[in-house]
């Protein structure tokens, strides 16, 4: 009877961000990825939001390593704050490792892990993991597949893929090598990438964006010419600067991160730009826009980003004039769209003409559609499966189509955040739950909390009302106020005739609360607290945070 092996999942299953997954056998554990999530409109002062490391942190002694699929930030953001807590190797490629470095220092963390780097169909012994790292093709360069070879056969996850034919750096998804595996020790379980499952057909090749933006230098010829993208989005870069080069343009980059991106890109020889092609983007006005190209990061809308700061006319490094073209080479993220269009409108205002996603082709998915993704099931030909990476309804979706493609469905498990699988020789089958909820990150503070998040979401929603008063410690007679004071609830010169009564019925609460012979602070702060608020519900039919202070004199 061959050992268990488990399997746990802290994020990403139910969410587009926070990867992280955890396999154990012999004792020991290996991480798969480490992710944050962006935070949405209902996370108010939310920086980013983390997976739940408690399961990591009480298993830190057992940790032989942490494994990354690629370089995106859903899938290494979280890194420097993991390795915060514990210290372990790092297993990824050289860009991936590279992205990853630069998170390090930023969290502090620099130092404290060794990272190694792995190649291109390298099998690797990691503790008693046997790891192989299978070539995919992403909208970041080398990306990876990770078969696990395990006492219960092989676990494949699929990384972040699609089947790009041409794709800009000749690196295909290595289907023959999972094929191989499938045809020698079999797949026993496949983890596959759900973003576009609900997407008919078949993801176009990066090549085509490629055709669509050399042709808008050639339309706009006489124009100065921005374009946004994301700063890990090599590929795109190369595209955009062969085709701007092609033109006899500039380039010019904005924004810290592509900057840094691009510099670890050229070094590793994974991004191809002449120096005499790159200028400063303070040198920009120095030329006549025809003969110019930005590349800025902020597509995303991201509120201080190189993009927002352009359209809100606050860059100190450039300006938006009259007749640029600008283009947003990017699809919004699920929960961006508002802050996307914001950017567009603001752009729009200064006058730039918009080019984006929803009018060309100037984007593409780095994620497989339903044909990629039946393509990968039939070439894997998996016992199991479990869909990973999307929103519920995709993987939903991606569970269904594994079922009509002939996997047995006591074999396909509809896993989220927290779950944990058990492989036997048997069957697969849940095994209980992990901590698995969010961490917030606010700052430099960690987990701000869910109670500070309902609070801000009042204060936003609703407003404060703010009840002071100072009470006699020994009578119990209110020596000065209630002062009533708020912030977001009512205009206060509007509102007289509410706030008197309001203070008339805190000025009564407080009298019952001393009658009936107590004198503490807290019961008298509780009285306040209710007075207030039934006048606010009555009259207002809102509720604010109310605030009481009860002062002792």
């Amino acid at each position: 009877m061959a050992e268990q092996v488990r399997l746990v999942f802290l994020g990403g299953l139910g969410e587009i961000g926070r990867n992280c997954a955890a396999i154990e056998h012999d004792g020991r554990v290996i991480v798969l990825d480490c992710g944050i999530m962006f935070p949405d409109q209902e996370m108010p002062g939310v920086d980013l939001v983390l997976p739940d490391f408690s399961y990591l942190r009480e298993n830190a002694g057992r940790i032989e390593g942490i494994v990354l699929t690629h370089g995106h930030e859903d899938h290494i953001g979280g890194l420097g704050f993991l390795l915060r807590d514990i210290e372990t190797k790092v297993f990824g490629s050289a860009l991936s490792l590279g992205l990853a470095q630069s998170r390090l220092e930023d969290s502090g963390s620099a130092g404290r892990s060794e990272l190694i780097t792995v190649a291109d169909g390298e099998r690797r012994k990691i503790g008693p993991f046997d790891v192989e790292f299978i070539p995919v093709t992403h909208s970041v360069p080398q990306g990876f597949a990770v078969a696990f070879h395990t006492p219960q056969g092989v676990v494949l996850h699929s990384g972040d893929f699609k089947l790009d034919l041409t794709p800009v750096d000749g690196r295909r998804t290595d289907l023959a090598r999972i094929g191989s595996l499938a045809d020698t020790v079999g797949i026993r379980l496949l983890l596959s990438d759900s973003t576009n499952a609900e997407e008919p057909g078949f993801t176009r090749s990066e090549r085509t964006v490629g055709e669509t933006l050399r042709q808008i230098f050639v339309e706009h010829p006489e124009h100065r010419v921005l374009v946004a993208c994301f700063a890990s989005h090599i590929h795109r870069i190369q595209q955009l600067s062969d085709a701007a080069i092609a033109n006899g343009r500039k380039i010019a980059l904005l924004g810290r991160s592509m900057l840094r991106n691009v510099a670890l890109a050229r070094e590793l020889g994974l991004l191809s730009i002449p120096p005499g092609s790159l200028i400063d983007v303070d040198k920009v006005d120095e030329l006549s826009p025809g003969e110019v190209c930005v590349i800025s990061t902020g597509s995303q809308g991201e509120p201080m980003s190189a993009l927002s700061l352009l359209a809100a006319g606050e860059s100190r490094r450039l300006t938006v004039a009259e007749g640029d073209i600008v283009v947003l080479s990017s699809h919004a993220i699920p929960g961006n769209e508002w802050a996307v269009a914001k950017v567009i409108d603001g752009l729009a205002r200064r006058g730039a003409n918009i080019i984006h996603s929803g009018i060309a082709h100037v984007h593409e998915s780095g994620h497989g559609k339903q044909g990629e993704l039946a393509t990968l099931i039939n070439v894997a030909r998996p016992q199991c499966f479990i869909p990973v990476h999307g929103e519920y309804r995709h993987l939903l979706r991606h569970a269904r189509l594994a079922i009509e493609m002939g996997v047995d469905e006591r074999s396909v498990l509809l896993c989220e955040d927290g779950d944990a699988v058990r492989l036997t020789d048997e069957r697969i089958d849940f095994d209980g739950e992990e901590a698995a909820g969010y961490l917030f990150v606010d700052g430099v503070v960690g987990d701000v909390g869910m109670g500070v998040l309902r609070d801000r979401r009042v204060l936003a929603e609703e407003g404060v009302v703010v009840v002071v008063l100072a009470v006699d410690s020994r009578s119990g007679e209110i020596v000065t106020g209630p002062e009533i004071i708020t912030r977001g609830w009512v205009h206060a010169p509007e509102a007289e005739e509410l706030l008197d009564d309001a203070r008339s019925a805190v000025v009564k609460a407080v009298a019952e609360v001393v009658e009936s012979g107590s004198r503490e602070a807290d019961a008298l702060r509780r009285a306040a607290r209710r007075a207030v608020g039934k006048i606010v519900n009555e009259r207002t039919k809102r509720r604010p945070m109310i605030v009481p202070v009860v002062m002792e004199t």
